[in-house]
């Protein structure tokens, strides 16, 4: 499974389509596999944090992801100068899209809008709430600091103290 068969990721890619079917008649399905395998790695370093393989309809971010990081491939199958511009323009494309992905696997807080794993909240994005410690009462507090003073007395140490 990929999130972009060979006519879609025509139409998400900055490359001409002559030179995507260039490729494929030269070897035919080698962009299909790549899309597939580039598809599981984005999956690999968002399972932590996503609900992955996402289901259809693909995230756009997902789907623009694959194939910005596909493109240096084709390009490289091909046949290019490292050194030219358009290339280093497109593999520098794919370097941003990898540190994208990093971003999401990591972010704290659910920078990119993508399915949550395990939720029932279809987003990932951290949804603000009031953050707050209620007792039972307005007068527990004190309580609870008499008894953490008096263990610390008694210890003959503060309670961050080794």
């Amino acid at each position: 499974m990929s999130y972009l068969d060979l006519e879609e990721f025509k139409h998400y890619s900055v490359l001409p389509e002559v030179d995507i079917d260039d490729v494929e008649a030269i070897q035919p399905g080698w962009i299909g596999r790549k899309l597939q395998a580039t598809s599981r790695a984005i999956d690999a370093r968002l399972r932590k944090r996503y609900s992955v393989p996402f289901r259809l309809p693909y995230p756009d971010t997902v789907r623009d992801w694959t194939a910005r990081l596909v493109d240096p491939l084709v390009l490289k199958k091909r046949g290019i100068d490292a050194t030219d511009e358009q290339f280093l323009s497109i593999d520098a494309d794919a370097a941003a899209a990898r540190d994208e992905i990093k971003e999401a696997a990591d972010a704290a807080e659910g920078l990119f809008d993508l399915p949550a794993l395990d939720t029932a909240d279809a987003s990932a994005i951290s949804k603000g709430a009031p953050l707050g410690y209620s007792e039972t009462s307005p007068y527990v507090w004190m309580d609870e600091e008499a008894l953490i003073g008096r263990e610390e007395d008694q210890a003959g140490r503060g309670t961050g103290d080794a």
